[in-house]
């Protein structure tokens, strides 16, 4: 068993590297495979940016053209996925940047702590938490993908967005906050209907 284990680990490494290396030679066969491979997952990446999927798709494609242009860069350290993902966060906090004025609220208290907002993530589905998360402001909505999402630390943000990191903790903190008043609006509701149906 352990030997086929290697070997499929083997057959899948040998495929990329093909891939990658037919894509560098301008293959278009094999930039096609590599779009197909992940346009619809790096589309998801982008919406989680940015809200209107018309310039999700333009963003995640011009993306797409940056990967091609910059695949010799890849030297196949961590996954081709996480490099490929790397590209698209990118392209979208530039975007933010340069069409949607992102403002970050600069912090009122300090947010050195974070409550404890795990109910959050276990009583909603994956789709609903998606939602909630589209209807944050901006900023809170950024940093939230980055933090939660992308597992950035508050250094790595800051230094992302051009910020401070109490400013990133303070707009994590926010948005939460906000997931949380809209998860107990949610759940009233549904015992409201519930009550109702009885």
């Amino acid at each position: 068993m352990n030997t086929n284990l290697t070997m499929l680990r083997i057959d899948k490494s040998n495929s990329e590297q093909k891939l990658l290396h037919d894509c560098k030679k301008g293959r278009p066969s094999a930039q096609k495979e590599l779009y197909d491979r992940f346009a619809s997952r790096m589309l998801g990446v982008c919406i989680r940016y940015i809200h209107d999927r018309e310039e999700a798709e333009h963003v995640m494609i011009g993306g797409m053209v940056k990967v091609f242009d910059k695949l010799e860069q890849y030297q196949g350290e961590g996954s081709l996925e996480g490099w490929v993902r790397r590209i698209m966060v990118n392209e979208s906090l530039m975007y933010i940047r340069k069409h949607k004025n992102m403002s970050l609220e600069v912090e009122v208290e300090k947010a050195e702590s974070e409550p404890d907002y795990s109910t959050l993530e276990n009583s909603l589905e994956a789709a609903d938490l998606m939602a909630l998360i589209a209807e944050l402001p901006v900023g809170y909505r950024t940093v939230f993908n980055l933090y939660a999402i992308e597992g950035y630390n508050h250094k790595e943000i800051a230094e992302t967005l051009g910020i401070n990191e109490n400013t990133s903790k303070s707009q994590l903190s926010r948005a939460r906050k906000y997931l949380q008043t809209r998860l107990a609006t949610i759940q009233e509701k549904e015992l409201k209907q519930d009550g109702n149906g009885k």
